[in-house]
């Protein structure tokens, strides 16, 4: 089965074209090298993909017939992906929510309060 089938089989990717793409970008790897999305996987391959900024690691069991249900995803792929790597995630978003999105204007009294509140605990 290609890799961008694969991918779109097990649910990382919402449809193949978006699986293909990732898989041009370079941030699919099968084995520890880039691949075209045309690569044939065969079971216990080892695939490396980069996506919101999660680095995943799997490991393909069994190939699948046709796209799969959520429930059924772990027959298909052994899912190796450290902690520390959605921990990171949570990290991040929690440092995006301090900052104010462009284009809202000048911040209001309410929200000037707010900041100096936030530097005075510092």
């Amino acid at each position: 089965m290609r890799v961008d089938k694969y991918l779109w089989c097990v649910r990382y990717y919402k449809t193949r074209s978006i699986a293909t793409k990732a898989c041009k970008k370079g941030q699919v790897k099968v084995n520890g090298s880039v691949i075209k999305p045309s690569r044939e996987v065969y079971p216990t391959d080892k695939i490396e993909l980069r996506k919101n900024q999660i680095s995943y690691k799997l490991t393909i069991n069994d190939i699948p017939p046709n796209r799969v249900g959520a429930k059924l995803v772990d027959i298909y792929r052994v899912d190796t992906t450290p902690k520390e790597a959605f921990e990171a995630q949570e990290l991040l978003k929690y440092s995006k929510d301090y900052y104010r999105k462009k284009g809202t204007g000048r911040p209001t009294k309410k929200d000037r309060r707010d900041i100096d509140d936030f530097y005075e605990e510092e």
